[in-house]
């Protein structure tokens, strides 16, 4: 790790050495919550966020916080490796023409509700009453599957190091995990207000449930569901990926896809204890066990393999980070040199207009430095570079 900060109740290890004073305020937050076990992590692509830092790792005894875990419940990555060794300039400009015509982007949706059995399964319980938000919200969930939405979302196609393409895909739980964090972050909020004296302050955001309370455990099934519809939107996806990719070049043989959740609260044994671990734009890292590092749309992507470092909690960074707002992104990056970054390296892109520059190459940290700073956290497998990008 970079430094150790020991100011607050709680140690704070940092594997960051460029975050932002606001995000630091928040990690000393997390550290003096009167539940926080042990210490606070903070990844290598640490930066500001709501409540709590994004790429934050934090351990909790009884107490789960819903914004912890954020808005987009179980958003992570999906990558599978093809048969292929290479695609040509123009398998690629059609490829991404392609993907952009049968992948609803942004706000859009399917016309028609997905099948029900590319849904995860609800349990034979009440749903109504065990998963109340979930059960209001699963019709409309149906026609979000296979879905991209927006932000730092996105489809690519990749060069591997190992001299095969690859396909990646970066999504989450749309409206449905959306929804679910704002019911249950309102409710936290409703019931420490109802307390005489509040063990936190309002304006840290970080308003907790109790895991041994009717409504902490709603909230892990509603979390739990909504991180399982995640991971079938990206298989959806994904399988949309292999078609096109197949109608366009043929390609024979896909390899058994590696799948990663970096917005999520689970229960863990850690330094002799379970508690629950809030990774909010983090990913495990335990010993052996693949993961996905994405940088920007002009650098790199990581393969890589945890290493199991406890100090992490086992965790490692879930991408480069940003290193500036969307729309400081937009007032202050240059569009012309953004566009040559992406054009020096071929990469056929949808970048055109200003507003784009909320994802531009220079909105990002240096991707080879957040994975210098994580030496000790994982070891890199595969690196991946763009050939083409499809943006939410």
């Amino acid at each position: 790790m970079k430094r150790v900060v020991t100011s607050e109740a709680l140690p704070l290890y940092l594997w960051v050495d460029d975050l932002e004073d606001e995000a630091m305020e928040q990690a000393k937050n997390l550290a003096n919550l009167p539940f926080a076990f042990h210490h606070v992590a903070l990844m290598a692509d640490a930066h500001v966020g709501y409540g709590m830092p994004i790429g934050g790792v934090l351990a909790t005894e009884n107490a789960v916080i819903p914004n912890g875990v954020g808005v987009d419940i179980g958003c992570g990555m999906r990558a599978v490796r093809t048969g292929l060794q290479e695609l040509s300039l123009e398998q690629l400009k059609t490829i991404h023409h392609q993907l952009k015509r049968v992948v609803p982007l942004g706000f859009k949706h399917h016309r028609r509700p997905k099948a029900l059995d590319l849904m995860p399964e609800l349990a034979d319980t009440d749903s109504a009453a065990d998963l109340p938000v979930v059960s209001d919200e699963f019709e409309r969930a149906r026609r979000q599957l296979g879905t991209l939405g927006g932000g730092n979302h996105f489809m690519e196609i990749q060069q591997g190091s190992d001299g095969f393409i690859w396909l990646m895909v970066h999504s989450g739980s749309r409206n449905l995990g959306y929804q679910v964090a704002k019911f249950y972050n309102k409710l936290a909020a409703r019931l420490a207000g109802q307390e005489r004296t509040r063990l936190i302050p309002a304006k840290w955001q970080l308003d907790f449930l109790l895991l041994d309370s009717a409504e902490g455990q709603r909230y892990l099934r509603e979390m739990t569901y909504c991180t399982e519809f995640a991971q079938a939107n990206r298989r959806e996806m994904m399988r949309v990926m292999q078609e096109v990719v197949v109608g366009v070049s043929g390609c024979g043989s896909f390899d058994p896809a590696i799948d990663v959740a970096h917005n999520y609260a689970a229960m863990e044994r850690h330094f002799g204890r379970e508690v629950c671990v809030h990774r909010k734009g983090a990913t495990r890292a335990a010993a052996g066990e693949y993961g996905i590092i994405p940088g920007s749309q002009g650098t790199s992507s990581f393969i890589v393999r945890g290493l199991g470092n406890p100090d992490s909690f086992a965790s490692c960074s879930h991408g480069a980070g940003r290193v500036m707002g969307r729309k400081a992104a937009q007032r202050q990056l240059d569009l012309a040199e953004e566009l040559r970054k992406l054009e020096d390296l071929n990469i056929v892109h949808g970048m055109r207009r200003r507003t784009d520059l909320d994802e531009a190459p220079g909105a990002y940290k240096d991707i080879d430095q957040v994975m210098a700073n994580q030496q000790d956290l994982v070891s890199i497998e595969v690196e991946l570079q763009p050939l083409a990008v499809v943006k939410g």
